[in-house]
């Protein structure tokens, strides 16, 4: 014989009553013990209902109005008119018996547990009884029997105990004696001796199942639900969740300990006494496979995680003082405290040396753990042999549970590292006595990222999902987006990257999608969807998110967006720039964001700091860490300067040269902190903090080009009618260069720890003197290359290599 039980939102309408009774008729030929829930969700109704009743009564007729009509709207859709009479006046006979109940519940002002129970029976049994009246009428052999005169439980409503004893001896009887095809019967409700109604408890229509499956050894105990079985995790919260094929009764009752509300444990106790297979189906995905929860499954060696789940708005208790050390009965009196309070413990931990013993349990009861526990050690504390109970509240527990993690070593290790990687900070931690269980309580505000985290670190395979949040948009960010869309492919197949932009902001608008923003529609969601963009808005933006594997990308030359990267990089946030302007800031600053990166494990890229996407800075990093020592470095850093004087031949006015190379996109969008050669200055100064170096900015000496009048301009438009006022200035530096067979190069040098930086005239066997267009020359001199300098040459400006140089760091910072 086998027990089914269909129940929650399954029976919330006509239609679901159809589609079940469609499932019962597909079963093969046999005897089934058919359990029932609330017809939707009715039970809140009928809650609502007495509750209302201690106060106002007119609104509980109301409520018990809707709940008739309800009903009556049922019976019509399923049943014939010639069939329909008995089953509404049975209907209405039960509606009168519940309005008398909350009458009684009126009159006295008070609403019981005793009375309460009673009133929530009435949507178990209604749902069972229309059922079973759609299988007669449907030509199947079915009976409708009152759970009641079978479970018999203690007094302790709301949640009563069963005697098992008593109720398996009439389950047993009850069946011997009934011999048709179905028995349905109402999940949820039983009775005590002196026939009072009560309740199970939550996941109490399954409870009942399990109950009777065991009761009469069933061969197997269907649950159908709304859901296709056990999920990896919640898929609320993990979209990448999946079903667990087969897991074992201890793996199961672990997960719904844990919040895995598919089942719970009561209902799995029954049938793991007896070996009954437990199989959790999707009533309206009948073909789904589901979840088979039995005794002996399949062990997959090399995965070692069954699921991952957890708790949340949970808070620590903890007990600690140096007079517990060595001293027996503490936690004993601790514990009892507790269950005098009927608080549940969910986790439990204590340091080696007996200082302190801290327990988790729900915030709810937080209040009236701190008055008992307080009361129980009143005298310790007093005395200060223990100190008051510390409370820490807005935490949540994760649960990482599989059979087989004590066969594989490195399932601990994996867990905590994937968490760090992410600054997910972890309070406390215990593992089971049989390894089939690792907690950690971590913050409440943690716990969907988390989750993602393990899920993705145990159980999916590549693509590895990247959420970037970027500011900047214009040239290079512009670029940068279209390049990302040109690559997702690639990147997807490839590489096994997701990338997805979550946020987007320029200087005016900045906009979110959790999803993931449309790269062919960016522009259009940014410009109708957007808010107005505040910096300190938009972190806050990124902070609620709190994605796995986030990065900040900065495309802009905003000194107020560099000044926020401590704050990215101290949330765990990886900071990929372009912008110069942090790591050329003070040194402290500068030190401060590197060691944050270290210590955070949040990586912080800057290659196009200096060359665009030319690898200057990873390459003069390979160098010192493998040991090498810099002697001297010679670089043309500034394509925007190389491109102008390149650029700045025959009747061509150097005026006419710098906007041109600023309508191409070499310089900054201000070209005056080109030719003023701070922007060489700060690339310089990176390079040789790089290197080791405690440099500032103003320790770098410059040998300016430009005529104090253009240096001090005050606007741009001022600035380029000062270039045109000293043309002939210009013309005469050219020509000098030009009558000794030279070329003008803007070059820095750092070497002794010094920093140079000035226009020079560099002779034809220079390597700078081939230097063409916008391109970019470093010269490493060093130890190993003393002899010939390692050299490294490319397009040093310009947006598409600027945007192609962030998207690889952007690549580098997934690895």
């Amino acid at each position: 014989m086998q027990v089914l039980k269909f129940g929650g939102s399954s029976v919330a309408h006509s239609d679901a009553i159809k589609r079940i009774c469609s499932l019962l008729e597909k079963k093969p030929k046999g005897r089934y013990a058919v359990i029932v829930s609330a017809l939707g969700n009715i039970t809140d109704q009928l809650i609502q209902c007495g509750k209302l009743a201690s106060k106002r009564k007119n609104i509980y007729k109301n409520i018990l109005e809707e709940i008739e009509i309800r009903h009556l709207n049922i019976i019509r859709e399923l049943f014939p008119i010639t069939y329909q009479s008995h089953l509404i006046s049975w209907i209405k006979k039960n509606i009168n018996d519940l309005e008398s109940l909350c009458d009684g519940v009126f009159q006295v002002e008070e609403l019981s547990n005793r009375s309460l129970d009673k009133i929530m029976s009435f949507g178990e049994l209604s749902s069972s009884f229309l059922i079973a009246e759609k299988l007669k009428q449907s030509g199947l052999d079915a009976t409708c029997k009152d759970s009641r005169d079978l479970i018999i439980t203690d007094s302790q409503f709301g949640c009563a105990q069963v005697d098992f004893i008593t109720s398996n001896h009439h389950i047993i009887q009850f069946f011997r004696e009934k011999k048709s095809e179905y028995i349905v019967l109402p999940g949820f409700i039983g009775c005590t001796l002196e026939n009072e109604t009560t309740t199970l408890g939550r996941g109490g229509s399954d409870y009942t199942a399990s109950i009777i499956a065991a009761a009469i050894s069933a061969s197997l105990l269907e649950i159908w639900t709304d859901v296709s079985g056990m999920m990896t995790a919640n898929p609320k919260i993990v979209n990448q969740a999946f079903p667990i094929k087969e897991i074992s009764y201890e793996e199961a009752m672990e997960l719904s300990h844990f919040g895995a509300k598919v089942i719970y444990p009561p209902t799995i106790q029954p049938a793991m006494k007896k070996h009954i297979p437990i199989q959790i189906k999707n009533t309206f995905s009948p073909l789904d496979s589901g979840t088979l929860i039995y005794i002996n499954k399949n062990i997959n060696i090399s995965q070692p995680v069954t699921g991952i789940s957890g708790i949340q708005n949970m808070a620590l208790l903890t007990l600690e003082g140096s007079g517990m050390v060595g001293i027996p009965g503490y936690s004993k009196r601790l514990f009892e405290a507790l269950s005098r309070e009927k608080i549940n413990v969910i986790f439990i931990t204590q340091s080696s040396s007996e200082h302190s013993i801290t327990a988790g349990i729900h915030e709810t009861d937080v209040i009236k753990a701190k008055a008992v526990i307080d009361s129980e050690f009143s005298q310790e504390i007093h005395q200060r042999r223990i100190d008051p109970l510390r409370i820490e509240k807005d935490l949540c527990i994760i649960a990482v549970v599989g059979d087989n993690m004590k066969n594989l070593h490195g399932t601990s290790g994996k867990m905590f590292s994937s968490l760090g990687r992410n600054s997910i900070n972890v309070r406390a931690i215990a593992q089971g006595s049989t390894e089939k269980n690792i907690s950690a309580v971590i913050k409440k505000n943690d716990f969907k990222k988390a989750l993602n985290t393990l899920h993705e670190a145990f159980f999916e395979s590549p693509p590895k999902q990247i959420n970037l949040f970027i500011c900047g948009v214009g040239k290079v960010g512009s670029k940068l987006l279209e390049q990302i869309n040109q690559q997702q492919n690639y990147l997807l197949k490839e590489l096994k990257l997701q990338v997805r932009i979550i946020g987007l902001a320029n200087s005016k608008k900045m906009y979110f999608n959790d999803n993931g923003i449309n790269l062919n529609d960016w522009k259009k969601y940014l410009n109708q969807k957007s808010v107005n963009m505040n910096i300190y808005s938009f972190m806050e933006e990124v902070w609620k998110f709190n994605l796995r594997n986030s990065l900040f990308v900065d495309n802009t030359a905003s000194e107020e967006m560099a000044m926020t990267y401590d704050k990215f990089l101290k949330n765990g946030i990886g900071v990929i720039t372009c912008n110069k302007i942090a790591c050329s800031s003070d040194y402290d600053h500068y030190k401060k964001l590197k060691t944050l990166s270290r210590h955070f494990k949040a990586p912080f890229l800057f290659e196009t700091n200096v060359g665009a996407s030319l690898p200057v800075i990873s390459t003069l990093n390979d160098l010192i860490n493998s040991g090498d020592k810099i002697n001297k470095i010679e670089a043309v850093l500034s394509g925007s300067l190389n491109f102008i004087f390149n650029r700045f031949i025959g009747e061509k006015s150097f005026l006419e040269v710098v906007k041109e190379a600023q309508l191409k996109g070499y310089t900054e969008p201000d070209p005056r902190i080109d030719l003023s050669g701070l922007d060489v200055m700060r690339k310089i100064l990176i390079l040789a903090r790089e290197c080791g170096s405690p440099l500032e900015l103003n320790d770098i000496h410059k040998k300016s080009f430009l005529p104090k009048t253009c240096s001090s301009s005050t606007s741009i438009d001022n600035f380029y009618h000062e270039l045109y006022k000293y043309k002939n200035y210009f013309f005469k530096i050219r020509s000098e260069a030009e009558k000794d067979k030279k070329r003008l190069r803007f070059i820095a040098r750092y070497e002794n720890g010094e920093a140079y930086v000035g226009l020079e005239s560099v002779e034809q066997i220079h390597p700078f003197f081939q230097l063409e267009g916008k391109d970019n020359m470093v010269l490493y001199n060093t130890f190993r290359y003393s002899e010939q300098p390692l050299i490294i040459k490319g397009a040093g400006a310009g947006a598409e290599v600027t945007a192609s140089g962030v998207f690889s760091d952007i690549i580098k910072a997934t690895k």
